[in-house]
């Protein structure tokens, strides 16, 4: 109703309809003075965008150890965006902690103790309860992660954000004392040491007087694969975004977080450049207006080490400021799913998108994106740099090219190995120094928890696309976790399960329900197979992305070569 124009001087507002009746701020939490001028000091100069929402709370959280409820409605506040959008976002991310009004925040520090397969089999669970029973929790933080991708040194946790390989409490006391909690950058090739070596002379040429179709038929003929997982034909996604009106994104996909993979922080934290020129190839190929690099939060390191180079690259001219756009995961699995990861570039949270339409039609911003894994792009460098035949020179088993195999587990030397793509698990274990001392090959995980467990028996198919679906699995990003005589199939099902529950983004039933099911069920002391079976065919044929529909594979594998344990 409006308002009396003739009635103004007696009128005193819309908020006061009667004595000891009005409100006196609208509903909802208020901003508080305080923690608005600390948002604002911690953001600067930076836009407001909502598409920037997850970096300006990784600003906030770094700060302070925690969003409390304040620095939250201050944030909304300053971002022109309701509470329930900032506060949706915040809580969707492991790596996020927010602290309700009245509630105690966590202390200043964490330690995460990584608890997937590799890790749990040097004895992560030990290494928890220890640190449990000897540090204080007031002070210290103890926490379950998933995988950091540091399997090849496990047990790894993460001390604030420094990382301890072959953990011990011994080698935490030490750190504490020493008050050791920041990335520890390791020694890798700058862009300088990478331009002395020819670095950007294929990029300079193909800016200058290259045709994107011819670099796409070489990157074909060479046989490069998407390595995250998926192993679509790299060129031919250039050709699906070029078809589309611009403007154009490319977004890198370095969210490595399947369990037992960490083959493209093994390359980034050596060749860094590699990477960023193969990007760059890619971004000129499609004309694209920006290049996001998506990295996940576990890797430290590797976000210092992009943040050194990209400024180096645009010291050098090579970019323009901010054409290179970093972007830090804040610990979800899910966001390794091409279209879950777009919607964490902007800023929401990481629910996969139904398709059609696909990213190549419809990403970034809702404009067409290539998506590329970090280390395809490592290959689109060298493909321009020494020919197609890096890859298709190599011939093994029928099959051709080179796969970089991430092993952990019970070998005597986990490590990243480059072995041709026809290898064998055989192979991949003798390329590790074969079976670590006293124990004898039992079982292997191919590509990582989605590929599930084959037994040993099977130790001849060339672990490589299409060679693993006949018999249930598939190669993935080769994150191979080998078992012994002294492991239980069983147990590592469990283990792969319980992984997939805790990642389950929850947007659709049956990968939500499913998975939590599914461990009740493993638990028990026998497994009801025919409901098991009948829950996997659920998952599978009804799961919006390939977590659910992946995640039974495990249970069916174990159930067909492990019965005895069952």
């Amino acid at each position: 109703m409006a308002l009396d124009s003739g009635n103004k001087a007696k009128s005193k507002g819309v908020w006061k309809s009667g004595a000891g009746k009005g409100r006196r701020h609208t509903k909802g939490r208020q901003v508080q003075d305080q923690a608005w001028g600390e948002v604002r000091a911690l953001l600067g100069e930076a836009p407001r965008r909502a598409d920037l929402l997850i970096e300006h709370l990784h600003k906030i959280q770094d700060r302070y150890g925690h969003l409390s409820a304040a620095h939250l409605r201050a944030l909304a506040e300053e971002m022109r965006m309701s509470m329930a959008e900032i506060y949706e976002v915040a809580t969707f991310y492991a790596h996020f902690d927010v602290v309700k009004e009245g509630e105690t925040p966590p202390p200043a520090l964490t330690i995460r103790v990584c608890d997937s397969l590799s890790c749990e089999l040097a004895g992560a669970q030990a290494l928890k309860a220890a640190l449990e029973e000897g540090l204080d929790p007031a002070e210290v933080r103890v926490l379950r992660a998933p995988c950091m991708g540091r399997c090849d040194t496990a047990p790894v946790l993460e001390l604030g954000h420094a990382h301890i390989d072959h953990a011990t409490p011994e080698k935490v006391a030490a750190a504490l004392a020493a008050n050791d909690t920041h990335a520890h950058v390791p020694d890798y090739q700058t862009y300088a040491d990478y331009v002395a070596e020819g670095g950007y002379v294929a990029l300079r040429s193909l800016r200058e007087k290259g045709d994107w179709e011819a670099v796409q038929e070489q990157v074909l003929a060479s046989g490069l694969r998407g390595l995250g997982g998926a192993g679509f034909p790299s060129g031919k996604k250039w050709g699906f975004v070029r078809a589309n009106e611009g403007p154009r994104y490319l977004a890198v996909n370095g969210d490595e977080g399947e369990p037992g993979t960490f083959k493209d922080r093994y390359y980034l934290e050596r060749v860094p450049h590699l990477f960023l020129e193969g990007m760059l190839i890619a971004a000129w190929a499609v004309e694209a207006e920006t290049a996001f690099i998506y990295m996940r939060d576990e890797y430290p390191a590797v976000l210092e080490i992009l943040t050194r180079e990209i400024e180096a690259l645009e010291d050098a001219g090579l970019v323009a400021p901010g054409y290179v756009d970093l972007r830090r995961g804040a610990g979800a699995y899910i966001c390794g799913e091409e279209s879950a990861m777009i919607e964490s570039i902007e800023g929401k949270r990481g629910l996969p998108r139904h398709r059609p339409p696909f990213v190549a039609q419809v990403g970034v911003f809702g404009r067409p994106t290539l998506v590329h894994n970090v280390e395809t792009l490592h290959w689109v460098a060298r493909v321009c740099r020494e020919g197609p035949e890096v890859l298709s020179s190599t011939e093994k088993n029928g099959r051709k090219g080179l796969r970089s195999y991430s092993v952990s587990g019970r070998v005597a030397k986990p490590g990243v190995y480059l072995l041709p793509a026809g290898s064998t698990i055989t192979d991949v274990i003798a390329a590790a120094g074969g079976m670590a001392e006293g124990h004898i090959f039992k079982a292997y995980q191919p590509g990582g928890p989605s590929s599930g467990l084959l037994p040993a028996s099977i130790d001849d198919v060339p672990l490589d696309f299409d060679t693993l679906q006949p018999l249930g699995s598939f190669i993935g990003s080769a994150a191979v976790v080998v078992l012994s005589d002294q492991d239980s199939a069983r147990a590592a099902a469990l283990n792969m399960l319980r992984f997939f529950e805790d990642e389950s983004c929850g947007q659709c039933t049956p990968c939500r329900v499913g998975c939590e099911k599914a461990v009740k069920l493993m638990q028990a002391e026998t497994w009801d197979q025919g409901l098991l079976e009948e829950l996997s065919t659920a998952m599978v044929d009804a799961s919006i992305c390939g977590l659910g529909q992946a995640a039974p594979n495990p249970i069916r594998l174990v159930m067909k070569h492990f019965p005895e344990e069952i």
